[in-house]
């Protein structure tokens, strides 16, 4: 069984773990640029949060639109690396037992504990119900089990949700859509035997060629689902539409990069060109605005359809640049890196109390919404890591986490 979903696997000879080494340091600063992105919610964005009527900065909107354009996309990619090589070692049951056990029981355990929490919050600060103690609120509005109020202000009834448990719930998804994949290709294969041929790796063609089809997938999707439309497919996946072809993209091209061994062959002049592509135009976006007109969040219009190619445009620069400047130049590791790195997914799991708590304790102090995202984000940080590594060394804890 892998250490943990996101990481590098524990029977990874010394020689390839080092030279993977790169990979656990770009899921370390990911996962710190998660903490960054939660933290500037109240600050930046129009988006829907925990704590509400705080004074904004365009700059940490632009922030937002940027870490939206790619760093949940990557992250998918860096999650499936490793997906083929467990599932070969494993087999499909044992793989998916893992994945159920590593990826279900932290969405449930957390759906139940960690999102309740912080939506009680919010429920007894501005939905104006009145007083309601915890256990009640549980119970009868998170579950749903008492009456749904005459003037129900939603988004949904009743307040169940996953919060940012999406993405584990999703990579739970696109595990067992993966052994379905295999086992389809097992059964029809005619040559089982056959040696597989290696791909070559991508140039400026095929990734331009990726940015194209992705942009125009995008821009399809948000004509029904504008961004920041969130949806419970099944009454159970939580989604939001507007990025799936970037996430479902990404998690392919993962599975398909270690399969076919071009994590190492890519060519990284390539890779530096997208990179400074990618840098202008998050430089661009810096000085335009991302509420700015020419940008739209959905729809059958012009600024969708120009947003839909700039943000795939970035997603697919930055993550090619990203993937190769941590290949090429941060390859090193130590003990420390490897401790922030085995502590990463726990660090996913438990910081959105510890930031939302934060956010809650600034407000009214009169703060800018600068000052405050720098306060919260820089104890968040810190925070999140020391507590992930006090709960992945409690006893059965480490198995999960």
């Amino acid at each position: 069984m892998d250490t943990f979903p996101l990481s590098l696997p524990s029977r990874t000879p010394d020689r390839v773990a080092h030279r993977l080494a790169w990979l656990d340091n770009l899921r370390v600063v990911l996962t710190v640029l998660v903490v960054l992105h939660h933290a500037a919610q109240p600050y930046g964005p129009a988006d829907w949060w925990y704590v509400e009527g705080q004074p904004r900065e365009q700059a940490l909107a632009t922030f937002s639109a940027v870490n939206g354009s790619f760093f949940m996309s990557l992250f998918f990619f860096v999650s499936a690396v490793f997906v083929p090589s467990s599932y070969e070692r494993h087999g499909a049951r044992r793989f998916l037992m893992g994945r159920l056990f590593r990826l279900g029981v932290p969405v449930v355990v957390g759906a139940l504990t960690i999102v309740p929490g912080v939506l009680y919050a919010y429920y007894v600060h501005y939905r104006g119900y009145g007083p309601i103690s915890f256990p009640h609120y549980f119970t009868d509005v998170y579950l749903g089990l008492g009456e749904k109020p005459a003037d129900w202000t939603g988004p949904s009834w009743p307040d169940l949700q996953f919060a940012h448990l999406w993405f584990i719930q999703n990579l739970l998804v696109y595990s067992v859509v993966y052994v379905l994949c295999r086992q389809v290709a097992r059964l029809t294969r005619r040559r089982p035997d056959r040696a597989r041929h290696e791909l070559p790796a991508p140039g400026h063609r095929i990734l331009f060629a990726v940015t194209a089809v992705i942009a125009a997938a995008t821009f399809a999707v948000r004509v029904r689902f504008p961004l920041d439309t969130w949806i419970p497919f099944l009454d159970f996946l939580q989604m939001e539409p507007a990025r799936l072809p970037q996430y479902a993209a990404f998690f392919s091209f993962g599975v398909l990069t270690r399969s076919h061994g071009r994590l190492h062959r890519f060519d990284s002049r390539t890779g530096w060109i997208w990179l400074s592509g990618g840098l202008a135009g998050v430089a661009l976006l810096f000085v335009v605005g991302a509420d700015a007109p020419c940008f739209g969040p959905g729809g059958f219009n012009a600024p969708s359809a120009l947003w839909s190619l700039y943000d795939s445009a970035l997603c697919v620069a930055l993550s090619v640049g990203l993937l190769t400047l941590f290949r090429e130049a941060l390859t090193g590791g130590n003990g420390l890196t490897r401790e922030l790195a085995a502590g990463s997914y726990t660090v996913y799991i438990v910081h959105l109390p510890v930031a939302v708590t934060l956010q809650f304790y600034l407000v009214g102090r009169g703060l800018s919404a600068t000052a405050a995202w720098s306060l919260v984000a820089a104890a968040t940080v810190p925070m999140s890591f020391l507590l992930a590594t006090g709960l992945r060394r409690l006893p059965g804890l480490r198995r999960v986490l």
